[in-house]
């Protein structure tokens, strides 16, 4: 409902109903040194008609006319039929499936979305997801510490092209279960691993070894050779992944001589729109012999006693299903509804359609590299191999650059100053996807040409 419509008497009546004098004496179980007491900073209030405009000139603000931002989230087409199926009551007021037997098209649907999830990434098992791409990356660093019973250092190798989001949020995850989370340099010429950094990480104690693909930057990643050498020192190796991506490149589950262990991803591409942060969902899969250690919820399939098929929760490893000390995560809710979109999104393109999404946001990609790069002063920064992400180097400064064309109601790509580090320096990370069209590119290539100080195209 659109507001709170209790008057005073309703209240004194529920307050009477539970034996208790005022709405205060709900929540004296709270110190009073921890309650906030009044918020002297809180705006006054406004009337509906002054907030409805408020908050329409704010959004206003967001309107663009073309987005070539990335970063780990992206603009994708949605069929029109993935929300307006999600939107149906049976699934926009659907919950968690705690009572199973009264749940079986949540659960079958679930089930649907593990096994698209583990036939797309070449994994065993998935689970019913998690919050998003960088919890889940956490809760695999956490899997793979409990999982790799040999390594005894708690401590984590992750190749730096990682997304740096990612990295900061899991190590506010699992610093405070002491667990070290090493970060490897990447080859500032190629934008990626090089393999002889990892000599020195030889004989090293690590649980697990973490790599993306494609990695931060665009590029792609000597998976197979780091699988192998993860294995050779007894790490687990996790991938993080791209969903659409896997539609054209080597599934993780096919990595190396023995593939990934733990795989995780952001299944935001996978028919969810962009919508200021969120709410995304985070896939999650490993190899059968350690799913005993896979934080949340197992859909399975099973046989009733009258012989029908059904569904239920085959593993339930949260706190509110077994005791709290044996639970593998306190913070592993499935995205229930995203996944229902997610779901709809891969049964509505299937094999096909997923990796001619991807072929043409690798093309527009070309596209975008042949012709930016022809603006004087523009350059690539790492001429390596990318999928639908590329650094291209600027020759004024990145910030003067983006807002000069975002004037233009454009947004031209990651401003990767904020990651301070000088081997990006004026430098801008620009994602292009199946949505754009050769007007696109060229209104992007002109609106960069101008920010640059040339003319317009």
């Amino acid at each position: 409902m659109p507001f709170v419509p209790h008057t005073h008497q309703d209240e004194q009546a529920m307050l009477a109903a539970v034996g208790v004098d005022s709405i205060e004496s709900l929540f004296d179980e709270i110190p009073p040194e921890l309650k906030s007491g009044i918020l002297d900073q809180t705006p006054p209030g406004v009337s509906e008609m002054a907030l409805l405009r408020l908050m329409n000139e704010r959004a206003a603000q967001d309107e663009v006319r073309l987005s070539f931002l990335g970063a780990g989230a992206y603009e994708h087409h949605i069929p029109s039929a993935v929300w307006n199926i999600v939107g149906r009551g049976e699934f926009m007021t659907a919950y968690t499936p705690y009572q199973a037997e009264a749940s079986q098209g949540t659960l079958q649907l679930i089930y649907e979305f593990q096994s698209m999830i583990t036939r797309l990434t070449a994994m065993e098992v998935a689970n019913a997801s998690v919050y998003e791409g960088a919890s889940a990356l956490a809760e695999g660093v956490l899997m793979a510490v409990r999982a790799n019973r040999k390594s005894k250092s708690r401590r984590v190798l992750c190749v730096g092209t990682v997304n740096p989001a990612y990295i900061s949020a899991t190590r506010n995850i699992v610093d405070n279960q002491g667990i070290v989370l090493d970060v490897l340099d990447y080859g500032t010429g190629s934008g990626k691993t090089e393999l002889e950094a990892l000599k020195e990480y030889e004989g090293a104690d690590y649980a697990a070894v973490v790599v993306a693909y494609p990695n931060f930057f665009g590029g792609i990643e000597d998976v197979d050779a780091i699988t192998n050498w993860a294995k050779e020192q007894g790490s687990l190796l996790i991938g993080v992944v791209n969903p659409t991506a896997l539609g054209l490149l080597k599934p993780p589950g096919e990595w190396g001589n023995e593939g990934a262990d733990i795989v995780i991803g952001e299944g935001q591409p996978l028919g969810i729109p962009l919508a200021s942060g969120g709410p995304y969902l985070g896939f999650m899969c490993c190899k059968q012999s350690i799913v005993r250690q896979m934080p949340g919820r197992i859909i399975g399939q099973t046989i009733d006693l009258d012989g029908k098929p059904g569904f239920a929760l085959t593993l339930q490893a949260r706190e509110q299903h077994i005791r709290r000390a044996k639970a593998t995560s306190n913070i592993c809710t499935n995205q229930g509804l995203l996944v229902t979109a997610a779901t709809i999104y891969m049964s509505l393109l299937g094999d096909k359609g997923l990796m001619s999404v991807a072929n043409k946001c690798h093309q527009n990609t070309l596209k975008l590299i042949n012709q930016a790069t022809r603006i004087p002063g523009v350059f690539r920064r790492f001429n390596t191999p990318v999928f639908h992400e590329v650094v291209l180097k600027l020759p004024l400064p990145s910030a003067q650059v983006l807002n000069t064309m975002a004037k233009e109601k454009i947004l031209g790509g990651y401003d990767l100053a904020a990651l301070e580090d000088p081997a990006l320096e004026d430098c801008i990370l620009v994602n292009v996807t199946e949505t754009k069209t050769d007007e696109d590119i060229a209104l992007f290539v002109s609106a960069l040409e101008t920010a640059c100080g040339g003319s317009s195209c």
